[in-house]
């Protein structure tokens, strides 16, 4: 466990200066671009599970350290403006812990502290193995997940998403994929002069889980919208 906090304290630093501080008020009041800005958050900051479909069981734990990286595909030139920093991705890092339950039930959660911003991300999902999967059939799952922003006074700022995902696993190596919708809202405060953005996004991700007795690897590929984001984890699964 220590070298998994010493590693995502590593992983934190990866994200440019993404501005201490974060001014909303020199966004201006152009709705339009207040959309996009909102439109690659969501993308970015929107659950991203990075496991395979199959239920982990009754004893099954998983703790890992990730890093996501979204290019920004509408709202770069915007964030100069409001950080004061050239920023073409966004990197979060995260603390994630998943548990399986009775019933092919499992249960996550994930926090994110970006150093010397003061903003911060946290997020869980529950999801049901309707196959579990076996020798001969893959497993296919359904997954409903949020998460929160905080740290930006000016914004409020969550996600809601629903996912089905199928996996096969072959000895070691665990290959995945899925479908989705993710639904944003993002609520300026009412000083700025804009009004709040709620819109749904469609989501698809493919994967694969590489599993080395306790040590356990997983790398994904996630389109939210428009924008592509590349995931991966590091930590231990059993």
């Amino acid at each position: 466990m220590k070298k998994l906090l010493v590693l995502a304290a590593a992983l934190s630093v990866a994200q440019p200066a993404m501005a201490g501080n974060v001014d909303l008020s020199k966004l201006g009041t152009v709705q339009a671009d207040f959309r996009s800005l909102s439109e690659d958050l969501g993308s970015a900051l929107s659950y991203k599970a990075i496991s395979p479909a199959e239920s982990m069981g009754v004893t099954g734990f998983d703790v890992g350290v990730e890093l996501t990286s979204t290019k920004l595909s509408k709202s770069a030139a915007l964030w100069k403006t409001v950080s004061g920093s050239d920023i073409t991705s966004l990197y979060v890092p995260k603390l994630h812990v998943t548990k399986g339950l009775p019933l092919d039930i499992d249960i996550a959660a994930f926090a994110s502290a970006i150093p010397t911003t003061g903003i911060s991300l946290f997020g869980g999902e529950l999801k049901y193995a309707v196959l579990p999967g076996s020798v001969a059939l893959p497993a296919v799952a359904v997954r409903g997940a949020m998460t929160k922003l905080t740290g930006i006074n000016q914004l409020s700022f969550d996600t809601k998403s629903i996912d089905v995902s199928v996996s096969k696993g072959f000895a070691m190596f665990t290959p995945y994929a899925g479908i989705g919708q993710v639904w944003t809202t993002s609520t300026p405060d009412a000083s700025l002069g804009l009004t709040a953005e709620k819109f749904t996004q469609a989501k698809t991700f493919v994967g694969a889980n590489l599993n080395f007795g306790l040590t356990n690897f997983a790398a994904e590929y996630d389109k939210t919208g428009s924008a592509n984001s590349y995931n991966v984890k590091l930590g231990f699964r059993f």
